[in-house]
């Protein structure tokens, strides 16, 4: 014969005090386990989004980012007249050669300073990433000391928000648009005309180019192509997989770090609900005894008190899975380890990660609770019926 589940469900609804603080223990685990794969989730996400598998990025060979690179102008014009290069609907190139360099602005909240990317853009940098949408003001005139911000700069950064204005490369820059790039990187940069900002820095190379397709399934072709060029000594790159790169010390940090301190908080849950399953076999021998004289074989006692631990662990997990879910309302900034500049995200919560944590919260569970279930599968019938 089998115990039904709903004596192990009754016999923890009984234990409400003891279930509570075994399955708040494990939610805990849960919460600390789920929120640093979040994070690590939410900084992939943000970076990978930032790109496009229908573009190509090119930087300077062995440069990690942008900011390290720099491409000269006779390698950008040989880029430029390359074929299988996509066409606007102007019929100009979507080719954009764009420079990328970090300054350093005071936080509103802390005024603390922090590094923060300014990108050199042309009118091809926007036709490239339909994302960017303008939300305030207007575009920066091309010529001019006009810059425009992302969201997360205008809201995080003195001299970032509409009209306010930034001082750097010894000269003053005016805010005239402020523009939402949605879950991007982007969103933590500040754009401005290319050609004023390289003048400004008195930069005469270029820190990448990016360029859209006109058949991305040719991507291997025209790759190996500019390889073979002798006068290119650049990397070629989907956009996706560069910030793909952008983000994977990080976010292997961020994992590696969650694990670890999961599996020290996790000693402790499994210690846990091992002692209320023990609890649970002392308190109940004379129960067991009359199962076991009722027909019961030592088994279904063994799954009985599994299930029940189980039950623990499911309730843990899905409690702390609720308060992490919380975590995708906050928004944090870092650095981004690559190009050493501010980086903003979220935390994102996917299928994976729920199911990595309810399966994390049944091992839990089922270790916790194998033992006192063998123990309590183990009581000899004569000795339990003693203890009525």
């Amino acid at each position: 014969m089998t115990i039904p589940l709903s004596y192990s469900l009754r016999n923890l609804t009984t234990r409400r005090l003891t279930t509570a603080l075994t399955a708040s223990g494990m939610a805990l685990v849960v919460f600390v386990f789920a929120s640093i794969l979040m994070l690590s989730a939410g900084l992939e996400k943000t970076l990978v989004d930032t790109g496009s598998d229908d573009n190509v990025i090119i930087t300077r060979k062995a440069a990690n980012s942008e900011v390290q690179s720099g491409i000269d102008r006779t390698q950008a014009a040989i880029v430029e007249s390359r074929s299988g290069i996509a066409t606007g609907s102007q019929g100009t190139s979507l080719l954009a050669k764009e420079l990328v360099v970090l300054i350093s602005l005071p936080k509103r909240e802390s005024n603390k300073p922090a590094n923060v990317v300014i990108r050199g853009v042309s009118e091809a940098s926007l036709a490239l990433r339909p994302q960017v949408r303008l939300v305030e003001g207007r575009f920066p005139r091309p010529g001019s000391t006009e810059i425009m911000a992302g969201g997360n700069i205008s809201t995080r950064f003195q001299g970032g928000g509409l009209g306010e204005t930034v001082r750097f490369a010894m000269r003053d820059w005016t805010v005239v648009g402020v523009f939402d790039a949605g879950a991007t990187g982007f969103n933590s940069e500040i754009w401005g005309d290319a050609i004023q900002l390289m003048q400004a820095f008195r930069r005469s190379a270029y820190s990448s180019i990016t360029f859209r397709m006109q058949d991305p399934s040719a991507f291997d072709a025209l790759k190996a192509d500019m390889e073979r060029d002798p006068r290119l000594t650049v990397d070629i790159r989907r956009e996706t997989r560069y910030y793909r790169d952008q983000s994977e010390a990080m976010a292997k940090f961020l994992r590696i770090l969650g694990v670890s301190l999961t599996l020290i908080f996790s000693l402790g849950a499994i210690i846990g609900a091992m002692i209320t399953m023990y609890a649970a076999v002392a308190n109940r021998v004379a129960e067991i005894g009359t199962l076991r004289a009722l027909g019961f074989q030592r088994i279904s006692i063994m799954s009985a008190f599994l299930a029940e631990s189980l039950f623990l662990g499911f309730a843990g997990g899905v409690a702390g899975l609720a308060g992490a879910s919380l975590m995708q309302l906050i928004t944090i900034s870092t650095m981004n380890w690559q190009t050493f500049s501010e980086l903003a995200f979220s935390f994102t919560l996917t299928p994976a990660i729920i199911g990595k944590s309810l399966g994390f919260s049944l091992i839990m569970g089922f270790v916790g609770g194998v033992i006192p279930a063998i123990r309590a599968s183990r009581l000899k019938i004569v000795d339990a019926l003693r203890e009525t």
